[in-house]
């Protein structure tokens, strides 16, 4: 074992189902890469097919005798979590671990099929059902996990905006992935804190890659001007790199429940995976409950936890 922890470290994953969320690219594909490698049977959960066909095919080209298929999800409408969920406990009773990886970042003002501001809708709504419409799946198998990927853009919202949670009174994209990321990290402790009560098998952990040179890096202003990319690349983890904080939490036998892993640079801008702490706010376990409150009646998904 090195002292720094690499995707090396990962333990065998033979036997085990994991289905990734945005597995096409970016930090979502490394993670599908490396536990595929490892001998998990893996599930690119993925809005775009094609692209979700191209990547199987890419670990395949890496992993011959790798077992990976494609699912079809889109996150931003209710109707395709649903039935992409209803496609998964059909075609796996179990499920070992469900890696809630895929969302948006900083794009203009637009609203999901339900009518959700895009990040909110995509990156906490549309992973808060798919988890508890597959969560019985987990909650049969010994050591499953449930893995929310996070951000450190968590600490740019000071709250979640109960009172205007679609951003309808003015937007503001940077505060809005921020709400959504701060939702991802406070709905990762809520639901382990549920699961420990019900004595589950199944624990919940965050992660978050740093600032990660990926798709999702496309939005940010001024990423068109020259040597935006260059400087990209010397500031930030690599896809593979921002992916090892993922992957910790989602392998490692040392891992906790409510535990949240990211990189141990500088401000955890960049580096390999360690314990982190998140911010004040999302430890909130009053606004924890209601955020969850609100979650389960703006999707209709309730949990049995």
């Amino acid at each position: 074992m090195s002292q720094k922890w690499t995707e090396a470290n990962v333990p065998d994953q033979s036997g085990r189902v994991a289905i990734v969320t945005g597995s096409n690219t970016g930090l979502g594909y490394e993670t599908a890469r490396v536990l595929a490698a490892r001998g998990a049977t893996v599930v690119l959960a993925v809005r775009d097919v094609d692209k979700g066909n191209a990547a199987a095919a890419k670990i395949l080209g890496l992993t011959p005798r790798a077992e990976v298929s494609v699912q079809p999800l889109d996150l931003g409408s209710l109707h395709s979590v649903r039935t992409a969920a209803a496609e998964l406990k059909s075609a796996h009773p179990r499920i070992d671990l469900l890696i809630n990886n895929g969302g948006v970042m900083y794009p203009p003002k637009q609203v999901t099929a339900d009518g959700f501001e895009l990040q909110f809708g995509t990156n906490h709504l549309g992973h808060f059902a798919l988890t508890g419409l597959l969560l019985d799946q987990l909650l049969e198998v010994e050591g499953s996990r449930v893995v929310v990927v996070a951000s450190i853009a968590h600490n740019i919202q000071a709250g979640i905006r109960f009172d205007d949670l679609q951003w309808e009174r003015g937007y503001n994209r940077v505060a809005a992935y921020g709400q959504s990321k701060l939702a991802n990290v406070m709905f990762a402790y809520e639901l382990q804190r549920r699961l420990a009560a019900a004595g589950a098998p199944t624990i919940a952990v965050a992660a978050h890659p740093g600032i990660s040179n990926t798709e999702l890096m496309r939005h940010i202003p001024g990423n068109r001007l020259p040597g935006f990319s260059q400087l990209a690349g010397l500031v930030t983890n690599s896809a593979a790199m921002g992916a090892l904080a993922t992957l910790r939490a989602a392998t490692d036998p040392a891992v906790a429940g409510g535990q949240y892993y990211g990189p141990d640079g500088f401000r955890e801008l960049r580096g390999h995976p360690v314990l982190v702490t998140s911010n004040k706010m999302s430890q909130d376990v009053a606004v924890q409950q209601r955020l969850w409150a609100v979650s389960e009646e703006l999707t209709g998904v309730s949990y049995g936890v």
